[in-house]
């Protein structure tokens, strides 16, 4: 939506599913870069800003190609109307990190039974005070998913600036491959250690509310890629390891000679929990006579500052020696259902990295996900040698080892 005539582009997308006798739903996000220029004008007007005065002007973005769209569709003779956010996403929470609570379709029912196509602006919906209340930074995935199971449609698709999920970011392997078909569950995991294509809290919601998705190119008309409950048929012959994350959004902190006893973690937890800074990897470990011991842990790291800022304000109630700060830290991790039930995908992973003298700061795992913390300037070198290592390089670009 880098324009009007993107805007048309999305028109005649919306035009041939209506003419193929569909009902559509059409949830929009902002134009290219107009959410930062919204929240930057925010930043000059007070830096501390009122977190609802800044949803209503962040949330404008999404109304204006709303508007636009609907325009254009008329004008290509189809029978469309806008709609505003607030009008039908019910949502709680911190402004502008909402979460949705429910959809009012009623006014969505009337329209579609009509033959009229809805236009909605993502990303916003309205809070229990009757404020606008925004959903957080690529929050019109979750509107879209939202607004699709609320008025149980067959599928949600998303379009975005690439053609599917590949194995991983094709900037740093260009041997990546497209996913013909995902599941739910890997999807969220590369969603949450770093792939951009999809918000990480749009595929939780479509994998509790089980709808289908795809995602698909704005920009070219290309199969794009599934995302399911479960792989059937030819999916299931796919690697173990479906893909590979790369995530820079990382920070390190790391407590020394904190007392080793209960309570000592929730003290130093608690204040950040509070403070809405998400914590990632940690790490526990007694030292010495196990009289002390050292805390590590990520957290974003734009948050890096807020969190160090939180901590030292309870030094004398956590009690610690020193704290130690690194934000040139970066994950990587291996996604896939295979992992759950062979554990040599993970040692596999840890020899290939140590062959590559790539040293690991921390590791996390769950059944379906491995992630390292690694050294930036290290970072596309463990991608680069895992996707080879996993087998998940194009065969028809392979060119052997990875350099």
């Amino acid at each position: 939506m880098a324009g009007i005539e993107r805007i048309r582009n999305v028109a005649m997308r919306v035009r041939r599913e209506a003419d193929a006798g569909n009902q559509v739903l059409v949830v929009v996000s902002a134009m290219a870069g107009e959410t930062d220029r919204l929240v930057q004008l925010c930043r000059e007007a007070a830096a501390l800003s009122d977190a609802r005065e800044y949803d209503v002007v962040v949330a404008s973005g999404e109304q204006v190609t709303a508007g636009l769209l609907a325009m254009t569709l008329q004008n290509m003779g189809v029978q469309a109307r806008s709609f505003m956010g607030w009008q039908l996403v019910r949502a709680s929470g911190i402004h502008g990190n909402a979460r949705v609570d429910a959809v009012e379709n009623a006014l969505l029912d009337e329209a579609l039974s009509a033959g009229t196509v809805a236009v909605i602006p993502g990303f916003q919906g309205v809070s229990d005070d009757g404020r606008l209340a925004t959903l957080g930074r690529g929050g019109s995935d979750t509107s879209a998913v939202a607004i699709a199971a609320g008025v149980k449609a067959d599928r949600c698709d998303i379009y975005t600036d690439v053609d599917g999920v590949y194995t991983t970011d094709p900037r740093i392997v260009p041997r990546a491959r497209k996913l013909d078909a995902i599941t739910f569950e890997e999807m969220l995991e590369l969603a949450g250690v770093g792939a951009k294509v999809l918000q990480p809290r749009s595929v939780g919601l479509a994998m509790r509310e089980k709808m289908p998705l795809r995602v698909l190119s704005a920009f070219e008309d290309r199969p794009g890629t599934r995302v399911v409950e479960q792989l059937s048929g030819a999916d299931m012959e796919r690697n173990a390891i479906a893909g590979i994350a790369a995530d820079r959004n990382e920070a390190r902190i790391t407590l020394t000679g904190i007392a080793d006893r209960p309570g000592t973690v929730a003290a130093v937890m608690s204040p950040l929990a509070q403070a809405g800074i998400a914590v990632d990897m940690i790490v526990h470990a007694a030292t010495g006579g196990a009289q002390a011991s050292d805390l590590t842990f990520t957290v974003p790291r734009a948050s890096l500052d807020q969190a160090q800022s939180a901590i030292e304000k309870l030094r004398s109630e956590i009690g610690y020696a020193e704290l130690l700060t690194d934000d040139k830290v970066a994950k990587v991790s291996i996604v896939g259902v295979g992992i759950r039930s062979n554990p040599q995908l993970a040692a596999m992973m840890f020899e290939t990295l140590a062959e590559r003298n790539i040293n690991l700061l921390a590791v996390t795992a769950s059944e379906i996900k491995v992630s390292a913390l690694v050294a930036e300037d290290q970072l596309e070198l463990a991608v680069r040698v895992l996707h080879t290592v996993f087998g998940l390089d194009s065969p028809a670009k392979s060119d052997g080892a990875a350099k």
